[in-house]
């Protein structure tokens, strides 16, 4: 899945949380279905997670081993069912 889609989850998911959530009919629903600290937080979080998996990726190619079976399809055999 490329960038693009991720990023127009991300917007949609967005939009779908501020339009529902202003259907709360209580003001505390709203507010915090809503809170910018709260939202903050979370894209905090995922930018955290980012480095993880940047960091993981450059060190999995630093020591990167044999492909495993799965991942060559010349090694892969065809079993049939009979």
């Amino acid at each position: 899945m490329s960038v693009v889609a991720h990023r127009s989850q991300v917007l949609t998911l967005y939009k779908d949380l501020l339009h529902h959530s202003s259907k709360f009919a209580a003001y505390n629903f709203r507010d915090y279905a809503t809170d910018p600290a709260k939202i903050e937080a979370l894209i905090r979080k995922a930018e955290q997670q980012l480095e993880v998996v940047k960091r993981q990726s450059v060190i999995s190619q630093l020591y990167g081993g044999e492909k495993l079976v799965v991942e060559n399809p010349k090694n892969q055999k065809i079993f049939r069912r009979h």
